[in-house]
C-alpha cells in the first residue's frame, strides 16, 4: 500500500486517539489500552514498509505519548484487579471470538463423534473410559443409585482433586498452542470424545435425563472453560502463524500474554465447577427444578461474561 493511502485510510482513527490523549480524564485506561494497541499495529507496519518517513515518525510520538499516560496511569490505580476482570479481559477477550469459535465447533464435533462411535461399535466406551470406570458403573446402577460415583469421595478432597484436574487439562490445552495448534486441536478432540462416550453411555441404559440433571451440574462450566482454555491455545498459536505487521517474535509475544489473560480468566470458573461437583453434584435427590437453575443459572453466567459482555463492552467504548 503506497503511503498516502496508507495515511488516507487511518488518519480518522489517528485523530481519535490523538483526541483521547488530549481528554485523559473523559476516557478510561482501558478503553485508552485498546485504541493503543491498533496504534502500535500501525507503527510497526509503517516501520516496515515506511522506515524513516513522517508517518513512521507522527505515529511514534503518539504511541510514546500513549505508553506514558497508560502505565502511568495503571500505576496509580487501587483497584487493577477489579478493572482486570471488568474492563480489561472482556475487551481483550472481545477480539477473540474466531478462535473461541474454532474451539467449540472442534469440541462439539468430536463429542457428536464420541457418541456415534458409542452407538455403533460395542466396545468403543470401554476402549476410551476403560473397564474400572464401565463395570463400576454398571455395578452402581444395578444399585439403583448410578450417579454413586460422586458420592465416593469427601468433599474437600473431591473438590481439590477435581479443581486441580481440571486446570491441569486447561493449562495442557494451551500450552500446546505451542505445536502449532495442532496440540491444543488435540486436546479439543481427546476431551470431546470422552464426553460423547460417556454421554451417550448413559443414554444407552436408558438413564439419559438422569445422567443429564446430575452431570451437568458441574459440567456446564467445567466444559465451557476446557473450550476457553483450548481458545487461549488456539491464541497462542495464531500468534506464531499469523504475525501480520509485527515481527514473528514480538506477535509470539502477543500471543502468549493474551492467552495467559484468558487462562487467568478461568480460575475463578474451575474453581466454581470443582465445588459444584465436590459439594452439590452428589446430591441426587435433589429435586429437577433446582439442577436445572443450578445448570441454566452457569451456562446464563458463562455466556454473559465471555460472549454478551465483551461484545456489549467493546460496542460502547471503541469508537
Amino acid at each position: 500500500m503506497r503511503e498516502a493511502a496508507f495515511v488516507k485510510r487511518n488518519k480518522d482513527k489517528w485523530a481519535v486517539f490523538e483526541n483521547a490523549l488530549s481528554n485523559k480524564t473523559d476516557i478510561a485506561p482501558d478503553v485508552l489500552s485498546d485504541l493503543y494497541i491498533e496504534i502500535t499495529d500501525h507503527l510497526s507496519y509503517a516501520k516496515t514498509f515506511y522506515a524513516g518517513s513522517n508517518t513512521e515518525f507522527y505515529l511514534n510520538g503518539l504511541a510514546s505519548q500513549a505508553h506514558r499516560q497508560i502505565y502511568k496511569t495503571q500505576r496509580d490505580s487501587k483497584n487493577r484487579i477489579i478493572s482486570f476482570w471488568k474492563t480489561e479481559f472482556p475487551t481483550l477477550f472481545y477480539h477473540h471470538r474466531r478462535e473461541l469459535l474454532i474451539a467449540f465447533l472442534v469440541f462439539a464435533f468430536f463429542t457428536a463423534v464420541g457418541a456415534f462411535s458409542s452407538a455403533n461399535e460395542g466396545d468403543f466406551v470401554r476402549s476410551i473410559l476403560g473397564d474400572g470406570y464401565v463395570n463400576m458403573t454398571l455395578e452402581n446402577i444395578e444399585n439403583d443409585d448410578p450417579m454413586a460415583v460422586y458420592k465416593q469421595m469427601g468433599e474437600v478432597n473431591m473438590f481439590l482433586g477435581i479443581t486441580i484436574n481440571n486446570i491441569t487439562v486447561a493449562v495442557y490445552a494451551f500450552a500446546f498452542g505451542i505445536l502449532l495448534g495442532i496440540g491444543t486441536l488435540y486436546i479439543m478432540l481427546r476431551n470431546g470424545i470422552m464426553l460423547g462416550s460417556f454421554q451417550y453411555f448413559f443414554f444407552d441404559k436408558g438413564l439419559g435425563w438422569e445422567s443429564v440433571r446430575t452431570i451437568w451440574i458441574h459440567g456446564t462450566i467445567e466444559i465451557s472453560v476446557i473450550i476457553i482454555a483450548g481458545c487461549a491455545g488456539l491464541v497462542l498459536a495464531n500468534g506464531m502463524l499469523f504475525p501480520g505487521t509485527y515481527t514473528r517474535l514480538e506477535s509470539f509475544k502477543r500471543g502468549v500474554v493474551n492467552g495467559l489473560k484468558i487462562m487467568l480468566s478461568t480460575v475463578p470458573f474451575f474453581i466454581i465447577a470443582g465445588f459444584l461437583e465436590g459439594f452439590v453434584t452428589r446430591h441426587t435427590e435433589m429435586p429437577d427444578w433446582l439442577a436445572i437453575l443450578i445448570i441454566s443459572g452457569s451456562l446464563a453466567l458463562i455466556i454473559f461474561y465471555y460472549i454478551i459482555y465483551p461484545y456489549q463492552l467493546n460496542k460502547k467504548t471503541i469508537p
